[in-house]
């Protein structure tokens, strides 16, 4: 199971522009280097894996916390909680999902989605969990929803440090490539007009 390609296209282009460095002028390492180089996080699969365990004690115990004060919320708190869980526990099945695939296999467009997912929903709806009293937080909802809390603010400080060394990556070896086409194809006319130059005869007086 893979992105849909105009999704990893769009994800690609986002991450080309947002985590490149500055343009170089050139290749920085040897060919080699950039191809046998690991950019994988151990630090971030090591998140992810205790993430994975965490992830149904998490559910859990939210889920029996929320039958056991449900009677005790608003209609309002009732169906934004029933609603903000579910979607919580896909994206965060989605998220994991990414997580694994782009970094264990180095593939930027997942891991981007990852990171964005983590930035951008799963990060918020854990906060508006934790700290909106409307929902009467109980102290084990607390507990667990501050460790993932602090499980997502690692990994999104962990993915964006690891896309920049992915993205880099494929940029160095993209100029690398490009260099060695130049090498082996030069620009038509290039040794033709060395040859001419060299043909000139010396006498001071130049070619006329």
């Amino acid at each position: 199971m893979s992105l849909p390609e105009p999704l990893r296209r769009r994800l690609s282009s986002f991450s080309r522009t947002v985590f490149t460095d500055s343009p170089r002028a050139g290749p920085r390492a040897p060919a080699g280097r950039a191809d046998n180089e690991i950019v994988s996080s151990l630090p971030l699969q090591m998140s992810l894996y205790f993430n994975v365990y965490f992830f149904p004690f998490w559910w859990l115990s939210t889920v029996v916390m929320l039958h056991l004060k449900y009677p005790a919320l608003s209609e309002y708190y009732k169906i934004m909680l029933v609603t903000v869980m579910i979607l919580a526990s896909l994206i965060e099945v989605i998220r994991l999902y990414l997580g694994y695939m782009g970094n264990l296999q180095e593939k930027v467009p997942e891991l981007a989605g990852f990171w964005l997912l983590s930035l951008l929903l799963q990060l918020p709806i854990i906060l508006f969990l934790l700290f909106n009293e409307g929902l009467k937080i109980q102290p084990l909802e607390r507990a667990v929803h501050s460790i993932l809390a602090l499980f997502l603010t690692f990994q999104v400080i962990a993915a964006f440090v690891t896309l920049k060394r992915m993205v880099n990556k494929l940029a160095t070896h993209f100029h690398l490539n490009e260099f060695d086409q130049l090498g082996e194809y030069p620009v038509p006319g290039f040794r033709s007009l060395g040859k001419e130059e060299r043909a000139v005869p010396m006498t001071g007086r130049g070619p006329y």
